[in-house]
């Protein structure tokens, strides 16, 4: 038996899905789409372990910031997949079917919230609070991971915009309690 949505969502789809639509449709330009592929590859895992590995350069207590980092990050991905497979909001491209093009091979069935976004924005506070001068990298990367989520018909906004909320908040929660 397939579990049942929150009825929120199918709201919430009947809202998004034309702006989502719209949006998508926009990779059938082949530089978009690449663009936005390349975005969502690096939002996978390769940006943001860079970046943790590359702390013991980047400021002089860089050690400490790898295992802050490194535990902020597992505690946001076992949050993030308990609420994802309990809400269980089928992707746009899933429910949308031809009216929504998937650029981009799923990971998994569900899309509430966007794990890529989660992840660019909780990066982003972080380094915003340690290495700002990292910023005018890393501002322009979320926003275009972010972007590349709706683009190749992966995500809805809602999902998009409670990602970004989850990962401010995971990013301030390690502030408090890391430093």
């Amino acid at each position: 038996m397939r579990p049942r949505p929150l009825v929120v969502f199918d709201r919430l789809d009947l809202l998004e899905w034309q702006f989502c639509q719209r949006i998508s449709r926009l990779s059938l330009y082949s530089p978009w789409r690449i663009t936005l592929q390349a975005a969502s590859r690096l939002g996978d895992w390769p940006a943001w372990v860079l970046l943790i590995m590359a702390q013991p350069w980047l400021q002089p207590n860089g050690t400490w910031r790898v295992m802050q980092y490194s535990v902020v990050a597992l505690f946001a991905m076992v949050v993030y997949r308990l609420v994802k497979t309990r809400l269980c909001r089928e992707r746009p491209f899933i429910t949308y079917g031809e009216g929504i093009q998937c650029c981009e091979p799923a990971r998994d069935r569900y899309s509430f919230p966007s794990g890529h976004t989660m992840h660019a924005v909780m990066f982003s506070v972080l380094v915003a609070a340690h290495t700002p001068w990292l910023l005018p990298v890393i501002v322009p990367l979320t926003l275009l991971i972010a972007i590349s989520r709706v683009g190749l018909g992966l995500h809805y906004v809602s999902d998009v915009l409670a990602g970004a909320a989850l990962g401010y908040a995971f990013a301030l929660i390690s502030l408090y309690w890391m430093g």
